[in-house]
Formats: C-alpha cells, sequence, structure tokens
C-alpha cells in the first residue's frame, strides 16, 4: 500500500490540480478507494469529496477533470443528478419544493403577518444578485437582549433543498404557536433565533452544488492555521475579501453578532457531524476540539430526536466528529468554533441529496423535535451579564479553567452565554482597561442554565503613575524626578525592569500620545 501512494504522489504531481471553482458542468462519481488515506489525496488534487461510507467516496468534478480522476488510477461510476424544476413566482404551500422566488414570496408573507415577533433581513446578494435571506425571531425583534443568539443555515450546496423546507417548516411553527404553545413561546421570548433558509440561491436555481462562479462554499471558509490563528475578538482579520460572495455575507453577519450556537443542512449522508473537520490529522481520525464532549451532547439530542437518522445512520447513534468521516480543508463549522466561538454542528439529514416532494412532511416529522430540542441546547451551561462599575457592558473574554476555548460577551448589552456540560467550574472574566476577575465553584447542573452576572473594577492605566486615572505632564514629570534623583514617592519604575530610566519616560510619552 505504501508503494501505491509512492505512485500515486508522483501521478498526482504530474497531473495539473483543479485551480478553483468548479467551471464547467458537474458531474458526482463514486470512487472506489484503496484506503481511507486516498481522501486526503484527493482533496489534495482539487477534487471535492463530499461523503465517504468504507471504502467508497462521493466526489464533485467537472467533466473536464474526469481524465485527470482516471489519470491518478481511480475508478468510478457516475451517479445520476437530479433534474431541475423551472422556477416560478408562485406562492407555494409547505410541503411542495420552493425556488428563491417563491421562497421570498413567502418569507416576505410571514414578516408582514408577524410584525410583533420577527423581521426579514438580507445579508446580501448572491454573484448573480437573489438575496441572501435571514429571518430573526424573537420577542423584541428590534431591540439588543440579555439572550443567546442562535442561528440555522441551509442549502449552501444548491443540489440540497430539503433543509430550505424544514427551514419554512420550522418558521411557520414559531410564528404560528408563538401565544399558543408554551414551550414555543418560552423559546421564542428567550432567544433570538435566526434563520438562513437558503445560503445558495444560485446554486438552488442551476440545480447544482457550487455557487454560479462555480465554488463549494463549504470549502472556501478562512482556513486554520493557514489564514487566520487567533480569534475574531483578538484581533485576527476577517479575510472575507478572499472568500466566495455568498461565504463572505455570511461571516460579516456572524462577525456583526454573538451567536452562541449554530447548524448547518445539508443532505447526501444521515449523521450529525460536530467539529473538527480538520485539525492536521489524516482523513479519517478522530480530530477533537476542547468541546469535544459538549459537541457530542448536542449532537446526540439532535440524533437521539430523529429515529429515522438515529437509526438509520452509517455512524453509531447517528453521530461523528468531522475529520473521523473524512476531513475537508474551508468548511464553516470549524471557522464559526474557531474564530467566532460559536459552537456550530452540520447535519447531513437525507442520503437522498433531493428526497421526493410527497417524502417532505415525513422529513419534517422526522426532524421538528430534534430542529427544537438542538435549538433549547442553547441554554444550557453559564450566563450572565458583565459591566463596569458604572454599569455600562463590557465587551469582555470569558475563560473556563481547563478548557482552552473563550467566549466573549454581546458587547451591546455586555451578555455572555457559555454553553457546559454538568460539572463544577471556575470562570475567568477579563477586559481592556480592566482587573481580571475570577469566579470559582460554578455549579452547572442538567436542565437549567447557571447565572453569574460580574462587575469588574478599572485596572491600572499604563504610565498614570500618581493613580488618578489619566496619563498627563504630572505624570511625566514624576518619572523625571526619579531619574534625577529627585525625591519621588511614587512607583516609577513602569517596565519592571528594576531600573529608572528614558524607558519609562517614553512609556509616559507614549501614553499621553495615545491618550
Amino acid at each position: 500500500m505504501a508503494l501505491f501512494f509512492t505512485l500515486l504522489a508522483c501521478v498526482a504531481a504530474s497531473v495539473p490540480a483543479q485551480e478553483g471553482p468548479l467551471a464547467g458542468h458537474e458531474v458526482v462519481v463514486q470512487v472506489t478507494l484503496p484506503d481511507r488515506a486516498a481522501v486526503d489525496a484527493l482533496t489534495q488534487a482539487g477534487f471535492i469529496v463530499d461523503d465517504v461510507r468504507d471504502n467508497v467516496a462521493v466526489v464533485y468534478l467537472t467533466e473536464k477533470d474526469l481524465p485527470r480522476l482516471e489519470a491518478l488510477g481511480y475508478s468510478y461510476v457516475e451517479v445520476p443528478r437530479t433534474v431541475q424544476e423551472p422556477p416560478t413566482a408562485t406562492p407555494k404551500a409547505l410541503g411542495v419544493y420552493h425556488d428563491y422566488a417563491a421562497l421570498t414570496t413567502d418569507l416576505e408573507a410571514y414578516a408582514v403577518a408577524h410584525t410583533d415577533i420577527c423581521r426579514l433581513y438580507t445579508l446580501g446578494q448572491s454573484n448573480q444578485g437573489r438575496e441572501l435571506w435571514a429571518m430573526l425571531i424573537t420577542d423584541n425583534p428590534d431591540d439588543e437582549e440579555d439572550e443567546p443568539e442562535f442561528k440555522y443555515v441551509s442549502t449552501m450546496h444548491g443540489d440540497e433543498p430539503l433543509g430550505t423546507e424544514l427551514c419554512l417548516y420550522l418558521i411557520e411553527w414559531l410564528l404560528s404557536d408563538y401565544g399558543v404553545d408554551a414551550r414555543i413561546t418560552d423559546i421564542v421570548d428567550e432567544t433570538a433565533i435566526w434563520i438562513v433558509p437558503l445560503m445558495n440561491p444560485d446554486g438552488l436555481e442551476l440545480g447544482r452544488r457550487s455557487n454560479s462562479a462555480g465554488f463549494d462554499l463549504n470549502r472556501t471558509f478562512p482556513e486554520y492555521p493557514a489564514d487566520y490563528t487567533g480569534n475574531m475578538f483578538d484581533g485576527e482579520p476577517l479575510h472575507d475579501g478572499d472568500c466566495p460572495t455568498e461565504a463572505g455575507h455570511v461571516m460579516r453577519w456572524t462577525a456583526d453578532n454573538s451567536f452562541v450556537l449554530s447548524a448547518n443542512i445539508h443532505t447526501g449522508a444521515l449523521l450529525v457531524n460536530y467539529p473538527y473537520d480538520e485539525d492536521g490529522v489524516p482523513s479519517g481520525s478522530d480530530a477533537p476540539t476542547q468541546d469535544d464532549l459538549l459537541f457530542e451532547e448536542i449532537s446526540l439530542r439532535y440524533s437521539e430526536n430523529n429515529p429515522y437518522l438515529f437509526e438509520n445512520s452509517f455512524y453509531l447513534n447517528g453521530i461523528t466528529n468531522g475529520s473521523a468521516w473524512y476531513a475537508i480543508l474551508g468548511g464553516m463549522q470549524d471557522w464559526n468554533y474557531r474564530y467566532a466561538s460559536c459552537n456550530e454542528v452540520t447535519l447531513e439529514l437525507s442520503y437522498t441529496k433531493k428526497p421526493p416532494e410527497g417524502d417532505l412532511p415525513d422529513h419534517w416529522g422526522y426532524n421538528a423535535e430534534s430542529m427544537l430540542v438542538y435549538l433549547e441546547s442553547v441554554h444550557m451551561g453559564v450566563r450572565g451579564l458583565v459591566t463596569s462599575t458604572a454599569k455600562a457592558p463590557l465587551w469582555a473574554k470569558v475563560e473556563v479553567d481547563g478548557i482552552d476555548h473563550p467566549v466573549f460577551t454581546d458587547a451591546d448589552v455586555g451578555d455572555y452565554h457559555r454553553m457546559l456540560l454538568p460539572g463544577t467550574y471556575a470562570l475567568t472574566f477579563s477586559a481592556d482597561g480592566y482587573e481580571p476577575q475570577t469566579v470559582t465553584d460554578v455549579e452547572v447542573v442538567d436542565g437549567t442554565v447557571t447565572r453569574v452576572d460580574v462587575v469588574l473594577e478599572p485596572g491600572a492605566v499604563v504610565g498614570d503613575v500618581d493613580g488618578n486615572g489619566v496619563v498627563n505632564s504630572q505624570d511625566l514629570q514624576l518619572v523625571v524626578n526619579k531619574v534625577l534623583n529627585l525625591e519621588v514617592a511614587y512607583d516609577c519604575d513602569l517596565n519592571g525592569d528594576l531600573a529608572v530610566d528614558a524607558v519609562d519616560i517614553q512609556i509616559v510619552v507614549i501614553a499621553i500620545l495615545e491618550g
């Protein structure tokens, strides 16, 4: 087998890799794999792997790329594609596939009929000028509140429209049962629920996986660590301009909000897939996050409430680590977790890419409870407000001892929501210009959320020698006096090198200029 991959590497080096998007007519094939490591070889050669089961991978490519696949030594069988229905702007009932125009009509009707609890926004336009619709459902949709933000995003692959219909079913359920059903009313009152039914409208209209420019949107998010190594809250650039149009819109929307939990909806497999999708280990190997047990728990909550998925999945209990399934580069869920501190899973809800229209009510029956239970999972762990002594909300970092993955407050309100499993934790809160504060023995129990509000005290200001809260010429004079060996009762060793000299003077000068 080692010899096979040596030869494969040589052949791959001699066959030009696909550059950029899937330009041209999309083709789907099933490829027989000699080994799971071949998944990485296919990915490195520029092919898009969509599913892996045993020794068979589903691969997307274009007709012109088939000779490259053959040159790499793979045998394949082409998978028939679903014929796309012609577009129509006619409003459609639930249980019927929506095209972009019909989806737009129905979403606008929902927004008009339920102005008390929903707003319809556009995240921006697709490559061909269609809107990426996002519906916000909450009790006070025009106000920022102390509540967690949640999102469902569907159909980033245009040939996987089931999720769009499930999102419409969920929207209908939340809007129509608000004020009638206590459970629905409570979740809407206590959560900012965002739903994007169609992330790739061009792909849906064209009946293809990729967007109209040929990009697979779930392979185009910034890659760790090639494109970023830190969190957006630590000042890491967004890199949204380096991505396809639709991915950039979703990235900016995510960065503008404080999402706590998310899921993106697909078809073509039957499982719940949690991060990491890629963490430097070979495809087929587990790549756990710092919150691995938490991800297993919330993934199981979805799968065990969906008997169809739970009983028919290729994976035990219907859940798997993404990399253990197969590794991908540029996936959205890893970016959400690493960059935006938002816990996200990928839902694969049907082996059939586009189930028959008559089966849509059944699929809603399979997924309705799971979608709501997963949404409700955003209310677990610890939550609270981080404010200053002046009662102003703070943009603060929240760290859990023993779990190297911080979350952050919403700067508008100061609220944080740290999802955690039952246990006892120590939490540290920090913000620029304030003294950090650690709260120990925070107990998290199942079925509820623990509240911990924190008030941070102003920290020492760099260069503020006399401690009056500002840096000015008085502080500079004190340091100069100390350098000249004049009597000064203040600590002027600002850089801690056990000497008071020109470096300390420079620290004060810089602080004055920056202030």
